[in-house]
């Protein structure tokens, strides 16, 4: 029989033009059931490999396209992943969107993406919003306690948490903030500072506190004394803090900012007061964003993938999705470990261009410089 020949129902035709095709007019064409339809859409159930063909020459033929709310309900799956982030502003938040939508693309998953705005309120507001509209939740939330409220809220929703700190017994993706905040200082010891400042993230906020202890730590084994300036993961308040340490009768040596952004923005205001970068002061930031190769000198820095770290993040809550009543569940908490990405911007003091062939044996000397006794707030 010649399917291709067939007359389209009268009733796909009106006066404002074509209509969209139905499953029925599907079913119509094909000469099969609406059941027989649904189950090769939606790849569910047995159907012989003629019905099968018979039904996708007529959809194709009609141009049909499934209504994703009708078959959320045959399937129970809204092939929808909504991602809950503190903000959607800056390249950290666009780097980890983008490592999640290419993954989702590949998977056949759409995102829907909320901010809380760092506050509780609209984050618990955002969960609630995407209960039935999405199969799983990514929520990033540097506070514990909205981490917890995040995991409660979700109901029978696959839920996979970032950077809330370790929890052993959910799914989770952390950042070893303490551990790279170490790598930070101890690579500048290791060039010849002895006056390292910090410029923290807000107080309240869990990477910007486990960062700051890593160089609370490092500094004490090395012997140094601290520095801390209090910023906000923006560049204005970056700015802000290299202003003030500029200011200082012993400015800093080094500057270690708790991400690239408030080290970009120290980098400038330093270099205004007349600070020569690296030459009178070293700076390192954290995450490696697209621009901390970009600024002059690029930045040293703590690579942690973002963009890939976002898309291990959705393969991993889909396969929970996928794995939703199963007895063994995925409850581990994944550690990212940052990568040291040195750049000129914290360069020794001694040389701004190091060879290759000397450049190991001048930071080995470098570490073997006294510590000298600097101020400290």
């Amino acid at each position: 029989m010649d399917f291709g020949a067939r007359v389209e129902p009268a009733h796909l035709h009106g006066e404002g033009g074509v209509k969209a095709a139905t499953i029925r007019d599907v079913a119509e064409r094909a000469r099969v059931s609406v059941a027989s339809v649904s189950r090769v859409l939606n790849g569910a159930g047995p159907v012989t490999e003629a019905t099968r063909n018979r039904v996708l020459e007529a959809a194709e033929a009609l141009q049909y396209v499934p209504h994703s709310g009708a078959r959320s309900l045959s399937t129970s799956k809204t092939q929808t992943i909504g991602v809950i982030l503190p903000d959607l502003y800056g390249e950290f938040f666009s780097e980890l969107i983008r490592g999640m939508d290419l993954a989702a693309r590949a998977l056949g998953y759409h995102l829907i993406v909320s901010s809380s705005h760092d506050d509780a309120d609209e984050a618990s507001a955002a969960i609630r919003s995407m209960r039935g509209r999405v199969d799983g939740l990514i929520v990033l939330s540097p506070h514990l306690d909205a981490a917890n409220l995040a995991a409660g809220l979700a109901g029978r929703t696959p839920i996979l948490l970032m950077n809330g700190g370790a929890d052993a017994g959910r799914p989770s993706i952390v950042v070893d903030n303490h551990g790279g905040a170490v790598q930070a200082v101890e690579h500048l010891v290791a060039t010849g500072r002895r006056r390292i400042a910090h410029i923290s993230g807000p107080t309240g906020n869990l990477e910007a506190e486990t960062r700051l202890a890593g160089y609370l730590e490092a500094m004490a084994r090395a012997g140094l004394p601290t520095t801390v300036v209090e910023g906000a993961f923006t560049q204005s308040s970056g700015h802000d803090a290299g202003v003030a340490l500029a200011r200082r009768p012993s400015p800093p040596d080094a500057v270690f900012a708790g991400n690239d952004i408030m080290a970009v923005g120290a980098m400038l205001a330093l270099q205004d007061a007349g600070l020569r970068v690296p030459e009178d002061v070293a700076i390192i930031g954290f995450d490696d964003v697209p621009i901390a190769s970009l600024v002059r000198p690029a930045l040293t820095t703590l690579r942690i993938q973002i963009a890939e770290t976002g898309r291990r993040a959705l393969e991993r809550l889909v396969r929970l999705v996928n794995a939703a009543g199963e007895v063994v569940a995925d409850t581990a908490c994944e550690v990212v470990r940052p990568e040291l990405v040195v750049r000129p911007s914290s360069l020794p003091a001694t040389s701004t261009q190091p060879s290759p062939s000397t450049s190991g044996a001048r930071l080995h000397a470098a570490a073997a410089t006294p510590s000298l006794k600097g101020e400290q707030l």
